[in-house]
C-alpha cells in the first residue's frame, strides 16, 4: 500500500476551538476520494488533475493522501488503495478512518458514482467535478441496462444536490458549472478552476505529411467511431494518417472498423505523445462531451490547433474560428477537417492563437486557485463566514 506522510507537516492538535481569524490560511491535512490513481491503466484527465493537484499542495507544504480503487503507486503524497473498481466505493469510509483519522478538508471528486463522503465526514468537505454525466449515462448503460441508467443519473443528481447541499464545488469548467446549475445546485456554491498544462519541452518536427492525433480513453462517448466514418470521407482529399493514441474496451470494436491510414499505438509514453502533437497537423476531439478537454491545451500548448463538436468543455478549450474549430454536425465536422488540412497557413495561425491562449492554463496557478478554494471551504465550515469567492 503506497505511503508517504512527512512528520513535519503533521498540522498541530488544539483541543480548543479557534476563532476564524485564527485560523491557519490554508488547511494542512488534505485528503482526496478518487475512482483511480494516476497509475491505473485506465486513468485518463481526471486522475492526472488530482495528481497534479495533490503534488502542487505537497510542494506548497500541505500533508496530502489520496484515497482510490485499484492500482496505486508510490508519489510525494501518501496514496492509498482501498480495494478493487467498484469495491473501494463501499470500503471507502473505513479506509479514511483507519488510514486517515483527523483532517483539516476531504475532497470528493465526484465521477458519477458519488461516495456521498458528507453523509460520513463531519468535517470540511470540497466537491470537485469533472463533467456531470447527464446522458452518459443512458449510453454508457443503453438498450436492456437502461434501468441502471436512470438510477445512476438520479443518484448521481442527488449526490451533487442534496448530499453536498451545505459544501462549495470545483467544476473544471464553465460548462460544468452551467450543468450543475441546471441539475439544481445554488450559483454561489459553485467555484470555477481550470486545468492547467506543463510546459513543453523543444518542439518536435511538424510532420512532412498529413498527419493528423485524436488522443483519449477508448469509450464510448469519445465517439472515435464516429471519427473512423468521417475519416472515409476525408481520407481521399486530405491523404495521410489518422493516429489513434489510447486504449479502452471499445479498442477491439474500433480495430474492426478502421480503414486504410488508421494506426491504433494504445498507451504511449509522454515524451512520445509529446512527439505525436508536435508533428500532428490537426487534434481530432469528437466526444460527446468533456469537463474542460484537457489534450486540446496540451496539443495547443504545441501550436496543434483542434477540431472538435460544439459541446460542453469542448467549448471552454477551444476558441472557435480562433485556436481550432467548433463542429455543429458530422458534415461541418468533415468540412473544417478539409478545409484545414489543405491550407497549412490556416493551420499555422490557430496554431499559433492556440500556444498563446495556452500560455495562460499552467499548473501552478491551477494549484494556487484550487488552494483558494479549499481555505475558503474550510473557513465555512469554522464558522468564518460565508463563501466569498467571485462567483462563476
Amino acid at each position: 500500500m503506497p505511503q508517504h506522510v512527512p512528520s513535519s507537516l503533521r498540522a498541530p492538535h488544539s483541543g480548543a476551538p479557534q476563532h476564524p481569524s485564527a485560523l491557519p490560511p490554508h488547511p494542512r491535512r488534505i485528503v482526496f476520494l478518487a475512482h483511480r490513481d494516476l497509475d491505473n491503466p485506465a486513468a485518463g484527465g481526471s486522475e492526472l488533475l488530482v495528481d497534479r493537484l495533490a503534488e502542487g499542495l505537497t510542494g506548497l507544504g500541505h500533508q496530502v493522501t489520496l484515497i482510490c480503487g485499484g492500482p496505486a503507486a508510490f508519489r510525494d503524497y501518501r496514496v492509498v488503495s482501498a480495494g478493487g473498481e467498484f469495491a473501494h466505493y463501499l470500503r471507502a469510509r473505513s479506509a479514511f478512518a483507519r488510514q486517515v483519522g483527523e483532517t483539516d478538508l476531504l475532497v470528493e471528486v465526484c465521477n458519477g458514482m458519488p461516495y456521498l463522503a458528507p453523509l460520513w465526514h463531519h468535517g470540511p468537505t470540497l466537491c470537485l467535478v469533472n463533467h456531470v454525466h447527464s446522458d452518459l449515462w443512458k449510453m454508457r448503460f443503453g438498450g436492456p441496462l437502461t434501468p441502471a441508467a436512470r438510477i445512476g443519473r438520479r443518484l448521481e443528481q442527488w449526490a451533487l444536490t442534496g448530499a453536498q447541499h451545505r459544501s462549495l464545488l470545483v467544476a473544471v469548467s464553465p460548462s460544468t458549472a452551467h450543468a450543475l446549475r441546471g441539475i439544481g445546485v445554488e450559483r454561489d456554491r459553485i467555484r470555477v478552476v481550470h486545468n492547467g498544462v506543463e510546459e513543453p519541452g523543444p518542439r518536435a518536427d511538424r510532420s512532412a505529411e498529413p498527419l493528423f492525433v485524436a488522443v483519449g480513453r477508448l469509450v464510448e462517448y469519445k465517439r472515435i467511431d464516429l471519427l473512423l466514418r468521417l475519416w472515409e470521407r476525408v481520407r481521399p482529399v486530405s491523404g495521410g494518417r489518422l493516429v489513434i493514441v489510447g486504449d479502452g474496451p471499445e479498442r477491439g470494436r474500433l480495430e474492426q472498423l478502421a480503414g486504410p491510414g488508421v494506426e491504433f499505438v494504445g498507451h504511449v509514453s509522454e515524451a512520445e505523445k509529446h512527439r505525436l502533437l508536435c508533428a500532428a497537423w490537426l487534434l481530432l476531439h469528437p466526444s460527446a462531451v468533456e469537463g474542460w478537454g484537457l489534450v486540446v491545451t496540451e496539443a495547443a500548448a504545441r501550436e496543434t490547433p483542434t477540431i472538435a463538436f460544439d459541446v460542453p468543455g469542448l467549448r471552454d478549450s477551444v476558441v472557435d474560428g480562433e485556436t481550432g474549430v467548433l463542429a455543429h454536425g458530422e458534415s461541418s465536422f468533415a468540412a473544417a477537417w478539409c478545409t484545414l488540412a489543405l491550407s497549412g497557413h490556416r493551420r499555422e495561425l490557430m496554431g499559433k492563437a492556440a500556444r498563446d491562449r495556452a500560455a495562460r492554463y499552467r499548473w501552478h496557478r491551477t494549484v494556487r486557485q484550487f488552494r483558494a478554494v479549499a481555505s475558503e471551504a474550510v473557513r465555512g465550515a469554522s464558522g468564518g463566514g460565508e463563501p466569498n469567492a467571485p462567483r462563476r
